[in-house]
């Protein structure tokens, strides 16, 4: 990997760069073919560990052990973790004591977090960096013959962009943006003084929860085809799902294009 933006992308993947900077990042993704490939390859290797590789769930005697081992460390046994559930760890990958055992059943514990969950922390994000740069709309439009043919060269779907105005949904735009590695459109909407983002993305069998909360913005999910779809915002969530009817009752069956 020659490009100098390279450790940038890596700190873009593990979501420690600001939203000034993850913006800045995501525009280099856009015209820098190996930075492009780097994400996408860091996305399919956490996508293997998550999906494919073998691992159980640590047994008491092993977590008492290291709650005893940081014990150790702080010199203090009174502050013995009794139970700590739901710790899953890759077959073999845990070796040695003491913090170096620990870290280690932390970073696959993290790593192995159900997907919807981290899905959903990577849609909010996503929805919080475009509220706080330049990054909320690539195409300024609210005529649907502007905004759907737009994302054809610049996303991997190509959504419904319907003006509802009418409902109190107004159609602003669009833009180009990436969520679980595939470059995802965004139909942007304004409902008062509520911006909410409709994100779309090529779906595959991964399951979708139904709704989400984070932060106090509201997610709302659901599939059309083979195109996954989530709706973000701060609004209300009878207002988000009033929204969300509209657009999958709208006109015919999604498709990828």
């Amino acid at each position: 990997m020659s490009c100098s933006e390279a450790l940038r992308v890596h700190a873009y993947f593990d979501g420690e760069l600001d939203a000034g900077a993850a913006a800045e990042v995501e525009r280099h993704l856009e015209t820098c073919t190996d930075c492009a490939a780097l994400l996408k390859d860091l996305e399919t290797a956490r996508s293997a560990l998550r999906e494919s590789a073998p691992y159980h769930r640590a047994s008491s005697e092993f977590r008492e052990r290291i709650a005893d081992a940081l014990d150790d460390e702080d010199g203090d046994r009174s502050r013995r973790r009794k139970s700590w559930p739901g710790i899953s760890f890759l077959t073999g990958a845990v070796s040695g004591g003491g913090v170096t055992a620990l870290a280690a059943v932390l970073a696959f514990f993290l790593l192995l977090q159900p997907g919807s969950n981290l899905l959903v922390d990577d849609l909010t994000n996503a929805h919080l960096r475009s509220m706080m740069s330049d990054h909320l709309i690539d195409v300024v439009s609210s005529d649907r013959h502007t905004v759907k043919p737009w994302f054809a060269g610049h996303t991997d779907v190509s959504p419904p962009a319907i003006n509802f105005a009418a409902q109190s949904f107004t159609l602003v735009g669009g833009r180009a943006d990436y969520i679980d590695g595939h470059r995802a459109a965004v139909v942007v909407y304004r409902h008062g003084k509520h911006i909410i983002n409709v994100f779309a993305w090529a779906a595959g069998d991964e399951h979708l929860p139904a709704e989400g909360l984070r932060n106090g913005y509201h997610l709302l999910f659901w599939k059309s085809g083979n195109i996954a779809f989530c709706a973000v915002s701060d609004a209300g969530l009878d207002e988000m799902k009033t929204l969300t009817r509209l657009i999958q009752n709208a006109g015919a069956p999604i498709r990828r294009e």
